[in-house]
């Protein structure tokens, strides 16, 4: 079984075998299927992959290899997905060198991060209680991915999903998008993006402006994607979305991007450039130790703050938080 995927017009697939025990837990990923880019319209080719219409280079290689071919507006190049997915039931071997740990807090899942031979290899458990369910081996471009799975139909499902979004993260870096930590809520045909440490009211936020603020949706509530097409920044749903289900193959321009922290006061401050890209890259997903993704997020960035306002707001978890904050980014 073959599923393809589009996410902020980048085109993914994923292989299960045909009787693998999670598939019915995957229903994430409906709103965003597509046919296999064999099946799809010819689309018009607008650049190569070095160039995305005047708005200067993308890195030509990830991890050391060389990408090359063009690639349609919207989508990757006709004919080869951003990356492919595919299960396995052989374990893999021990990984080498460690290159990164999540943090082990109560309840958030464990990720870890190795060099592996010619690629990476990274490790998922759903606690720090509980044991690792996925070990998913990559390719150094992070086009291929080969992932192991064990432990409950739910477990997989876990170990899918964070597989998935590992290899989205690094493959769509070269593609001027960026997959945030992120609630989005979208009014006027523009969206909002809160940012935020975990617990701080990223949710609460969102919460409160559907409640309150007029013609609000929620567009996502956990991993958005912004990305930069065509001079423009625009935030995208995507089948990630935290503990709240929400799930749309839906995009917008982006209106404003908010910083918020808990405080005893409601208060909100413009932030200037530099501290724009600070507080918007504190809440990137990606791993700046490998070069190449550093530096192509290092220029979707560098974009965003100069297109797009971004905030500090201390606040409240009330309605005049809430308002005030409309008010200022949305008046």
């Amino acid at each position: 079984m073959v599923r393809c995927f589009q996410v902020a017009g980048l085109t993914f697939s994923l292989e299960l075998p045909d009787d693998f025990p999670a598939a019915g837990l995957l229903h994430n990923y409906d709103p965003f299927e597509v046919p296999p880019p064999r099946q799809q319209s010819p689309q018009k080719t607008v650049a190569t992959l070095g160039s995305v219409r005047g708005r200067g280079p993308l890195p030509e290689e990830v991890g050391g290899v060389p990408r090359s071919g063009t690639f349609s507006e919207g989508s990757c190049c006709r004919g080869a997905e951003l990356f492919e997915l595919k299960l396995t039931e052989q374990r893999p071997e021990e990984p080498g060198e460690p290159l990164l740990r999540s943090k082990e807090q109560t309840g958030e899942p464990v990720v870890g991060f190795f060099r592996s031979g010619g690629g990476y290899q990274a490790a998922f458990a759903p606690a720090p209680s509980k044991p690792i369910c996925g070990i998913l081996e990559m390719r150094d471009d992070f086009r291929e991915g080969r992932l192991y799975t064990e432990g409950s139909p739910a477990d997989q499902a876990f170990a899918v999903n964070n597989a998935l979004m590992l290899l989205y993260a690094f493959a769509a870096a070269p593609y001027r998008a960026l997959e945030m930590h992120a609630s989005v809520v979208t009014r006027g045909g523009r969206g909002f993006l809160f940012l935020g440490k975990s617990g701080t009211g990223k949710s609460t936020h969102s919460r409160l402006w559907l409640e309150h603020i007029s013609g609000t949706e929620l567009l996502n509530d956990d991993n958005p994607v912004l990305r930069v097409v065509d001079g423009v920044a625009r935030v995208y749903g995507s089948p990630w979305s935290g503990k709240t289900p929400c799930y749309k193959a839906q995009d917008v321009p982006v209106g404003a991007i908010v910083r918020l922290t808990q405080a005893p006061h409601n208060r909100i401050e413009r932030l200037s450039t530099v501290q724009s890209y600070a507080s918007v890259m504190a809440s990137c997903s990606g791993f700046r130790p490998i070069r190449a993704l550093a530096d192509a997020q290092h220029e979707t960035l560098t974009q965003v703050v100069q297109l797009v306002p971004c905030y500090h707001l201390e606040c409240l978890p009330d309605a005049d938080a809430a308002r005030l904050c409309n008010e200022t980014v949305d008046g």
